[in-house]
């Protein structure tokens, strides 16, 4: 395979891209080590360093890892950041039905291991959002980022509640889709307005201990918005 582009970082660029398509496609199994620099220069036909700085670009995406003295290795053959595009690319239906996914276990976990400083945070983002509305429970003229961000901060402390590091960090990568999201769900009239009765049914679960009842006001609260998209879907 004979790599050309018109200049050194392209060229690393197109090497990068080289890789991450012989990962996906599995030519390098989990576990396994990929091919050597020199290997790997001979059948791209670039130099070894251009090799050696894709390579150090797919360890930090997550896809490879190097040791000393062995080689290097495939972690993953998905890169996670194409992965995040894809949820980004997602319609709002799809970004609900994950959302309900990810928040009802990660409410259901808070409600066994959250510590008082959990509690404090959802009632600062409860009520913060509650001095933005107006008398009808829809955010001020002008205020609609910032309304999403304490809805996204009170639905983080819920996931960071679980204590649990991959489902905060998978949330942590994910909110930034639930924020667009909810942001033009806001400024949609055909939308449901938020409710604070039902974020607060989702805290006062929590703070009881009780899971059952947390991952049901989770499921009950995020149902409302989903079933609305999916009526729209369907009118169109």
């Amino acid at each position: 395979m004979t790599l050309k582009a018109a200049g050194r970082q392209s060229l690393v660029d197109t090497v990068v891209e080289a890789l991450r398509s012989q990962l996906a496609a599995g030519e390098w199994q989990v576990g396994t080590r990929i091919p050597t620099e020199h290997a790997l220069a001979e059948q791209l036909q670039v130099g070894r360093n251009t090799v050696r700085e894709a390579v150090r670009v797919l360890v930090h995406a997550g896809m490879l890892r190097s040791r000393q003295g062995e080689g290097t290795f495939v972690v993953s053959t998905a890169d996670p950041a194409e992965i995040m595009r894809g949820i980004q690319r997602a319609g709002i239906r799809d970004v609900l039905e994950l959302r309900i996914a990810l928040e009802a276990e990660a409410a259901r976990l808070a409600a066994l291991r959250h510590e008082p400083a959990d509690l404090e945070r959802m009632r600062a983002a409860l009520d913060a959002q509650v001095e933005l509305e107006d008398a009808e429970g829809r955010p001020h003229s002008g205020s609609l980022e910032l309304y999403a961000d304490h809805d996204i901060a009170f639905h983080k402390a819920v996931v960071e509640a679980a204590h649990n590091t991959a489902l905060t960090a998978t949330y942590g990568w994910f909110s930034s889709s639930v924020r667009e999201a909810l942001v033009t769900a806001l400024d949609d009239q055909a939308m449901p307005k938020l409710v604070h009765g039902d974020h607060r049914a989702v805290l006062d679960a929590i703070a009881h201990g009780d899971p059952d009842a947390a991952e049901r006001a989770t499921r009950a609260l995020l149902e409302k918005p989903k079933r609305a998209v999916e009526a729209l879907l369907a009118g169109d």
